[in-house]
């Protein structure tokens, strides 16, 4: 499922139907070099992708929760001589528990809640001024820890062109992570439907996990960073003020196939005048943070073991990096910000002072940026998703376009 390779509606669904494929790939090329074994504590549990593979053949559906434990950080695909997918076929194996009914698991339900939430009337809006072909999509995680900079980051951007809109929404990768297609399937779908009808062509992100979702399913919808457009402006008047700082910067597992993306972060970083010292493990070989895949709910330990790895790499130097669901994750072992954080204030950033947020006040402060944007609004298309598979068979995203896209 990564790469730059976007992909249309059609192929959401195939993710249920390829298993046998991958299957075939990995026992057929995987010449079991362990490579991928070193790197990963999810695969010295279990063992190769290969041995992971013949235990299917077993007829034996137990291997299929196996794949729960992979943080699909996709390390595996990029450290592979042979150039296989294994995090692809670990994802097909959830989806495969899904149609048989084995999973999701009860333990999953707080994600799952958090999902759900996200995407309710209560937390959504769509705000499309006039003559708007461009929207911020900021995320769960970065507004509701960050929003002060999510107003901020919105600014900006309509100080470039007035006409920028805002789409605060879930893209629900936690379903299609936990291999709910047909959920998946259908509760994007009709958010893209609706930005299409709506005029949109282009989505600017800050979350990397939004990002990996609309540039897999997202087309003919364009999307792009906050840190790719940030990079080419001029977004601060600060003079370089940490020259000799030294600072590390963890790469998104989400984002290792996307070198633009890094290389913007590293130009942003660089403008602070920091001294930017790289890991082992970066842009493509970087690691998961243990928020991947959800591991955490089921095995606290493995998913922590990540972290704890990532921690040691980082060792005495400052953690940046673009993922807000990374920074609260790494937050607890390593000193870590938000490369926003140094857009916004670069002293309080560099020194520890930001102010960032977490449950449940996350959820207030989302209500609260929400609230903020409708205050004023004279956007001529505006809405609150309230839309469920199967709630409404019949209309479909037109009918909701039709119905709220247009009310205040």
């Amino acid at each position: 499922m990564g790469g730059n390779t976007q992909k249309h509606d059609s192929d959401i669904t195939k993710t249920q139907s390829y298993s046998s494929d991958s299957y075939s790939e990995i026992a057929e090329k995987c010449t079991e070099c362990m490579k991928c074994v070193a790197e990963c504590d999810f695969l010295k549990k279990y063992g190769s992708p290969k041995k992971i593979v013949d235990s299917s053949f077993s007829g034996d559906s137990e291997y299929l929760k196996y794949s729960f434990e992979c943080s699909l950080c996709g390390l595996c695909d990029a450290v592979c001589p042979c150039e296989l997918n294994p995090a692809s076929m670990f994802l097909s194996m959830r989806c495969e528990a899904v149609n048989l009914g084995i999973a999701p698991f009860k333990a999953h339900s707080p994600i799952l809640s958090y999902e759900k939430k996200g995407t309710s009337k209560l937390f959504t809006y769509y705000s499309v001024p006039e003559n708007c072909d461009t929207v911020f999509f900021p995320g769960c995680t970065f507004t509701g820890s960050r929003p002060e900079s999510t107003m901020a980051v919105l600014d900006l951007l309509r100080k470039k062109s007035s006409s920028t809109g805002i789409v605060l929404d879930c893209c629900c990768k936690p379903s299609h992570d936990l291999g709910r297609m047909d959920y998946f399937n259908s509760m994007f779908s009709e958010m893209k439907t609706f930005l299409l009808e709506s005029g949109i062509k282009k989505i600017i992100v800050a979350c990397p996990n939004c990002h990996k979702v609309f540039s897999s399913y997202g087309s003919p919808l364009e999307v792009i960073t906050i840190y790719e457009v940030l990079a080419e402006s001029d977004f601060s008047s600060n003079k370089p003020l940490f020259k000799n700082s030294n600072i590390t910067i963890h790469d998104p597992c989400v984002l290792r196939d996307f070198a633009e993306i890094h290389d913007s972060v590293r130009k942003m970083a660089a403008i602070s005048g920091c001294t930017i010292s790289e890991m082992k493990h970066s842009r493509e070989r970087t690691l998961c943070c243990g928020e991947g895949g959800a591991v955490g709910f089921l095995d606290k330990e493995l998913a922590d073991s990540w972290k704890i790895k990532r921690s040691k790499e980082a060792g005495k130097n400052h953690l940046i990096t673009y993922c807000a669901g990374c920074s609260n994750k790494l937050g607890g072992l390593v000193k870590t910000s938000h490369i926003i954080d140094f857009v916004i204030d670069p002293e309080k950033a560099l020194t520890g002072k930001t102010k960032v947020s977490k449950a449940p006040f996350t959820y207030l402060n989302r209500l609260l940026v929400k609230r903020q944007i409708k205050k004023n609004d004279k956007s001529p298309i505006t809405r609150e998703r309230n839309f469920s598979p199967g709630k409404d068979k019949k209309s479909g995203a037109l009918k909701y376009f039709i119905k709220q896209g247009v009310q205040k």
